[in-house]
């Protein structure tokens, strides 16, 4: 179930259990106070807008050559930016979400309609089926993703059901490079599972926790990554409850993460506004550093492009944005070709 979807099915629910809580404007302020912005990132501008009936942008990743791939979920669009103009690169794309482009110069992408990872050779057009099932059950709604040096695949999955016996329930996977896909975190362990990076040097796993129901996790959770891609020792990075917590998010060659959160209005959720809506930069031992503020609902994601890498490609609501970074991207994020 795509996010928007489920959002609606539960929001009666989250008022009922608990009322919307309100915005503690004096919390938000002491939690944007004395950030050292200018330290991490300067000069936020639009590059393009999507226009037309239906849009919700998400999902963007640049290739070697500096084209810049988004998504239009609402239209099930992926859409290229070649530093010029607009296009659309393919149509009927199963509502794909995250994108990103691996080291081998291929498209990635994790498709909520359809239920499947694929993966496009840009030369030939091929799409291969990377993922559709675990355990002889559908995924869900893949939902973002990441990659280690390895080459393997993390990715998220969302779905209405939550009951174990019946199938899948929400999750993150890992796909290794002979194709084996196994399932390293699961409901209730999780609730919502949503934006995924490794750390650098591959030791820490990050995972946004976004669930709108009342109550539930509402944060950026750590766990340690061994070698063999299993993970352990939960741990909470940064809550952002009771506000609206990140989507997606990339890491720079440091391992400060650039979280996409926050809302300018409410939703019909148990979110409130106290997180503000655009980029938060948070340490890797918690602390958020540098925040810049974006225009427009909904912010969804971001990943490093540009030939430095110090250029932050952002979704939000009808926008595809940069953002300049004085410290560059993992550089996992620049393919080989």
């Amino acid at each position: 179930m795509r996010r928007r979807q489920f959002l609606k099915v539960t929001a009666a629910a989250a008022l009922t259990a608990a009322a919307v809580r309100p915005v503690n404007a004096a919390g938000i302020a002491a939690r944007y106070e004395g950030l050292a912005s200018e330290r991490y990132i300067s000069n936020l501008k639009t590059v393009a807008k999507v226009t037309g009936p239906k849009v919700f942008t998400e999902g963007p990743c640049c290739d070697r050559a500096g084209n810049v791939y988004f998504t239009n979920t609402e239209a099930s669009q992926i859409l290229k930016w070649d530093g010029k103009q607009l296009a659309v690169f393919r149509q009927d794309e199963n509502a794909a979400n995250g994108l990103l482009i691996d080291r081998q110069g291929r498209l990635v992408a994790c498709e909520g309609k359809s239920g499947r990872v694929t993966r496009t050779d840009f030369a030939t057009g091929k799409i291969e089926v990377l993922a559709d099932q675990f355990g002889g059950h559908p995924l869900g709604g893949p939902n973002d993703l990441c990659f280690d040096q390895k080459g393997r695949i993390y990715f998220t999955s969302r779905l209405p059901n939550d009951d174990p016996a019946k199938g899948n329930v929400n999750a993150v996977y890992r796909i290794d490079s002979d194709g084996k896909v196994s399932q390293i975190l699961k409901a209730p362990d999780i609730d919502m599972p949503n934006g995924i990076v490794t750390s650098p040097d591959d030791k820490i796993l990050y995972l946004v926790e976004s669930d709108g129901r009342a109550d539930r996790k509402r944060c950026i959770l750590a766990f340690d990554l061994a070698a063999d891609g299993t993970v352990s020792k939960q741990r909470k990075l940064i809550d952002l409850y009771p506000g609206r917590s990140g989507d997606g998010m990339a890491i720079d060659e440091q391992g400060n993460l650039y979280i996409a959160a926050g809302l300018h209005k409410t939703r019909g959720s148990s979110e409130t506004l106290d997180t503000r809506p655009g980029i938060h930069v948070v340490t890797p031992a918690g602390e958020l550093v540098a925040f810049v503020q974006t225009p427009e609902d909904t912010i969804t994601n971001c990943r490093f492009g540009g030939a430095d890498l110090k250029t932050l490609y952002i979704t939000c609501g009808t926008l595809l944005m940069s953002l300049q970074t004085k410290i560059p991207g993992k550089p996992l994020y620049r393919p080989e070709r």
